[in-house]
C-alpha cells in the first residue's frame, strides 16, 4: 500500500503530514501528486470527500519551497467558487506548511480591500481568490499576474453552475502560458471539457470513480410527501423534516439540511428554533463575518443543524456530519451528489435523507439517472395522507359559514334566491341564445334593436313619471 513517504514530498511537508495524522493518501491523492511533481498538469475527477484538496496542496508546497515571492506578483494562485471554500483551502495551507516559511493572502468577499492589499504588497507564494474578487484587485492595478507558476482550478464544476467560466478564462489570459495548471472537478460538463482542452497541456488525467457518484458509505432514502392542501405544503413539509429528524434520534449527533432558495433556510432555521432545535442559516445574503462564526460553531459542535444553501455543498469539510436532510429536491442532479458528500467522508458512515413532494419527482428521476441507481422510498413518519388532512376539516369547522358562490349557471337556477318579477326575466334569459337575451333587455329599456317601450336609455327602471313624459313632449 502506498504511503506519503512513498511519494517524492519535500522532508518538511511530510513532516506535517505526519503531524496532522495522516499517513495513507486516498486514491486521487496517490494518483496526482506523483505528476504534479514532475511538473505535469492535471485533471482531477474524484467525487467530493475524497481529498482533491490535499492533492494539490501537498505537491504545490514541495514545488514552491524554493524560492521568494516578489511584491504584487503570487507565484502560485489557487481560485475557489465560494468564499467557504477558499478559507478551507487556506486552513489546508496553513497545517501542510508550518515547517516552511511561505506566505499566503486569503482574497474573498466580505472582507476590506485595504487589509488585503497589505498583504499582496508583501509578497506572498500562495495566492487563494474567489474570481470576481481576485478580478477586483487586477483591474484596481494591485496585482500582477505574470509571476503566476501553478494555477489550480478547484471545484470546476461548481464554477460553471455559478457562471465564473468566463471570469477563468480571462484569468487564464493574464497568467504565463508556461504555468503548471491544476484542474479539479466532481463532474465533467462539456463546457468544463472545453475549457480543460484550451488551457491545460497534455494533462494527467486522475479520475479514482465513476463520475457523479455518491460514497458508498452513504445509506440514502427519499420520504414522498403529499400536501394535503396547497396552501399548507411549506408547513406540512418542515413537520415532516422534524418528524424525520426525530426519528432518526440519537443516530442524528448533527446534520446539514440544504433548502433550494436562500428564504427557505432563513424560515427552515427559525422554524427548527421555534420547535427547540439547535439550528441556525448560512447562505450567500449574509454577512462573511456571522457565515465564519455560524460554520465555525458548527464545526466545534456547538450548533447541531446548519441549514444551508448551496453556497455550503461543496467543499465544506466538516469530517463527522451525521446526516444531510435535502428539504428540497436539487434543481441540478449534480449538486445532489455534492450536497449528501458533506456525510460519509473519510470513510465514515453517514445517512441522506430527501423530502420529495409531487412536484419534485421529474428533478428526483433526473438524480436517479444521474447516479444510476433508484434511492430506496421510506416511510412517512407522519403517517398517511387523510391523517394530514384532518386539520382541515377542523378548520373548516371553525371556520364561520359563508354562503358559497356557484361557478355554475346550473347550480344557480337549482338553488335560486327568492323570486321576484324582475329576477325570474333575468333568470329566463341569461339561458336563452344571444339573440333573444337582446330582445329581452329592449323589453326592460335596454338598447335592443327590436321591440321595446322607448323608454329613455341612462335613466333606470326607477325614472319618476313626470320627467319621462316631459322628455317625451320634446322629442315629439
Amino acid at each position: 500500500m502506498t504511503k506519503f513517504s512513498d511519494l517524492s514530498l519535500n522532508p518538511k511537508v511530510l513532516k506535517a503530514i505526519a503531524d496532522a495524522g495522516y499517513e495513507t493518501p486516498t486514491p486521487i491523492q496517490a494518483g496526482a501528486i506523483p505528476p504534479a511533481l514532475e511538473g505535469r498538469d492535471v485533471l482531477g475527477i474524484a467525487q467530493t470527500g475524497t481529498g482533491k484538496t490535499a492533492s494539490f496542496t501537498l505537491p504545490m508546497l514541495s514545488l514552491l519551497a524554493r524560492g521568494r515571492a516578489r511584491a504584487r506578483m503570487p507565484r502560485s494562485l489557487v481560485l475557489c467558487p465560494t468564499r467557504e471554500l477558499a478559507a478551507q483551502v487556506a486552513e489546508n495551507f496553513d497545517t501542510y506548511s508550518k515547517y516552511l516559511r511561505l506566505t499566503k493572502a486569503l482574497l474573498i468577499g466580505g472582507v476590506s480591500f485595504k487589509e488585503q492589499d497589505l498583504l499582496i504588497d508583501k509578497g506572498v507564494d500562495v495566492l487563494i481568490a474567489t474570481p470576481g474578487r481576485l478580478l477586483d484587485h487586477f483591474e484596481r492595478g494591485k496585482l500582477i499576474l505574470s509571476d503566476v507558476k501553478v494555477m489550480v482550478v478547484d471545484e470546476a464544476d461548481r464554477m460553471l453552475d455559478m457562471g465564473f467560466i468566463p471570469d477563468i478564462e480571462r484569468i487564464f489570459g493574464l497568467t504565463p502560458f508556461t504555468r503548471q495548471t491544476f484542474f479539479f472537478s466532481a463532474t465533467m460538463a462539456p463546457e468544463i471539457e472545453r475549457v480543460t482542452n484550451t488551457f491545460l497541456s497534455n494533462p494527467a488525467r486522475v479520475e479514482v470513480a465513476r463520475q457523479a457518484t455518491a460514497s458508498e458509505t452513504i445509506e440514502q432514502g427519499v420520504a414522498m410527501f403529499k400536501p394535503s392542501r396547497r396552501d399548507r405544503a411549506d408547513s406540512e413539509k418542515r413537520k415532516l423534516l422534524r418528524a424525520l429528524i426525530d426519528a432518526e434520534g440519537e443516530k442524528c449527533t448533527n446534520a446539514i439540511i440544504f433548502c433550494n432558495r436562500k428564504t427557505d433556510v432563513d424560515i427552515v432555521a427559525k422554524s427548527l428554533k421555534k420547535y427547540g432545535y439547535d439550528a441556525a442559516p448560512i447562505h450567500g445574503d449574509l454577512d462573511q463575518s456571522q457565515r465564519t462564526r455560524t460554520l465555525d460553531a458548527f464545526r466545534g459542535g456547538e450548533l447541531k443543524f446548519l441549514v444551508a444553501s448551496d453556497v455550503a455543498a461543496r467543499g465544506l469539510d466538516v469530517p463527522a456530519v451525521s446526516h444531510v436532510f435535502n428539504f428540497d429536491v436539487p434543481g441540478h442532479p449534480e449538486d445532489y451528489v455534492h450536497r449528501i458528500g458533506r456525510t460519509g467522508r473519510a470513510g465514515r458512515e453517514g445517512k441522506a435523507i430527501t423530502l420529495c413532494n409531487p412536484r419534485d419527482e421529474k428533478a428526483l428521476a433526473a438524480v436517479e439517472a444521474l447516479i444510476q441507481k433508484d434511492i430506496p422510498r421510506l416511510d412517512n413518519p407522519l403517517g398517511t395522507a387523510p391523517q394530514d388532512e384532518a386539520p382541515e376539516a377542523e378548520a373548516r369547522e371553525d371556520s364561520p359559514k359563508k354562503p358559497r358562490r356557484s361557478r355554475s349557471r346550473k347550480s344557480d337556477k337549482e338553488a335560486p334566491a327568492p323570486a321576484t318579477a324582475e329576477t325570474a326575466t333575468q333568470e329566463v334569459g341569461e339561458d336563452q341564445p344571444r339573440e333573444k337575451q337582446t330582445s329581452k333587455r329592449g323589453e326592460r329599456g335596454g338598447r335592443g334593436r327590436s321591440g321595446g317601450d322607448n323608454r329613455t336609455v341612462g335613466m333606470g327602471d326607477h325614472m319618476p313619471s313626470f320627467i319621462a313624459q316631459s322628455f317625451d313632449e320634446r322629442r315629439n
